[in-house]
């Protein structure tokens, strides 16, 4: 699609976040799903991004992409690293604060999911 690169053919920024939010995805499926299922009225929501972009990708480029997600008392700060060919080619992080979804405020991250982030 034309937002995913721009006019040089190089990725768009947003595209980006589209994949690092596969991998946290991909990551909760795995190691979160079933003790959040316990926690029905608690969600993550993103509160801060960041990114350096130092070599671009382009469209059909083969990466990895590492995470290293760090649980703190209300939020988790989630490390990535994109790789092409060895090389990395952006870092940054995303933050995701817990929040009671009926209320809409923070709330302190239960033990049982601060253990299944590590």
């Amino acid at each position: 699609m034309a937002y995913d690169t721009d006019y040089q053919g190089v990725a768009h920024y947003s595209s980006y976040y589209r994949l690092v939010t596969n991998a946290i995805s991909s990551f909760a499926e795995k190691k979160l799903k079933r003790v959040l299922s316990k926690h029905k009225n608690l969600w993550f929501v993103i509160v801060e991004s960041h990114a350096n972009y130092m070599k671009p990708l382009h469209m059909g480029d083969r990466i990895k992409i590492k995470i290293k997600p760090q649980a703190q008392e209300k939020k988790v700060i989630v490390n990535f690293e994109i790789h092409k060919d060895k090389e990395i080619t952006t870092k940054g992080y995303l933050v995701q604060m817990l929040i009671d979804r009926e209320k809409w405020k923070s709330v302190s991250i239960p033990e049982d999911i601060r253990n299944a982030v590590k």
